[in-house]
């Protein structure tokens, strides 16, 4: 029978054989970040995304998802690319994960097919895999399993990449062996909160998602409150600023992979074709990207604030 080290060995060659960047192990006792996504949720900075307060539970204790798991294991897939020259006319800005195809087609198929590696190293084992949209910890998990720190800015953080990476995670009832934890590498930095042009990092790692930009031009299907308007700029889908200044991601490695790599238009775009568009060119044009999630009323809403904001 193979010992955990050697079924970690084999599950970290896979990983990094079929598609992913790095892959890290974490053993599968509480998070240790409990009352953090306590604080959060009871001071509603989750804003109206309230299926994270219904699954806060299983967030908090993996056992909750999947009864017997022992190891949590972590993914990371390089997503920088660098911005295209903006086009000579008003143009919007879109996130630069958003660029290319939807990140959560690109991981899946490689992230089933490790799950059933895993299955397949030892009898009974079981798996439970998710990129973003499950109820799992992923930065919390990250840090644990040596992928990345957790910025101030909440998101994951490492020397190589900065933060333009992917995460996934596989929970299993398979006993692996777990990496390091990540230390962290902001130290007294406080570029990501000095940036936000609308305060939405309250602290060190809390973001308060009713003022985020991300959220707002995103998530929010309703009126953006016209006190954050102004603060926008030309941000018409989610928001890089706090990326931006981060001195780690002036250390970036461009992605080879040309799934992320930009689609014409969808870096710096026009915001006249935007607010112009009907539903079906809105559909065709961001068929398979993750542009989609915000829908085409929403963008247009984005668009007409960035505009007015170039006036």
């Amino acid at each position: 029978m193979d010992t955990p080290a050697e079924h970690t060995a084999s599950v970290k060659a896979f990983a990094r054989d079929t598609y992913f960047d790095d892959c890290g192990i974490a053993d599968a006792t509480l998070s240790g970040n409990e009352e953090h996504l306590h604080h959060w949720l009871d001071n509603g900075y989750h804003a109206d995304m309230d299926w994270m307060s219904r699954t806060r539970d299983q967030r908090n204790d993996v056992q909750q998802k999947l009864p017997g798991t022992k190891s949590v294991i972590v993914l990371a897939k390089n997503y920088f690319t660098e911005r295209p020259e903006p086009p000579d006319q008003p143009h919007g800005l879109i996130s630069r994960y958003a660029w290319g195809r939807d990140y959560h087609r690109a991981l899946r198929k490689p992230l089933i097919r490790l799950a059933k590696h895993i299955e397949s190293l030892a009898p009974d084992t079981q798996t439970y895999a998710s990129i973003d949209t499950g109820p799992v910890l992923e930065r919390t998990w990250a840090q644990r399993a040596g992928i990345g720190s957790i910025g101030k800015n909440s998101l994951a953080l490492r020397r190589d990449m900065g933060s333009w990476f992917f995460l996934a995670t596989i929970l299993t009832t398979l006993e692996l062996k777990p990496d390091a934890p990540a230390e962290d590498i902001c130290g007294t930095c406080t570029a990501c909160l000095e940036a936000c042009p609308t305060n939405a990092i309250i602290e060190a790692q809390v973001v308060d998602s009713n003022r985020c930009i991300s959220y707002q031009t995103i998530e929010n299907r309703n009126e953006i409150p016209s006190t954050l308007h102004a603060s926008h700029g030309r941000w018409v889908y989610g928001c890089d600023i706090c990326q931006d200044v981060c001195p780690w991601n002036r250390f970036e490695t461009p992605t080879a992979d040309t799934d992320f790599h930009a689609r014409p238009g969808h870096a710096n775009p026009s915001l006249s074709n935007i607010t112009k568009m009907t539903e079906d060119e809105f559909n065709d044009e961001f068929e398979g990207t993750p542009i989609r999630r915000t829908g085409h009323t929403c963008l247009q809403r984005n668009a007409e604030i960035a505009a007015k904001n170039l006036d």
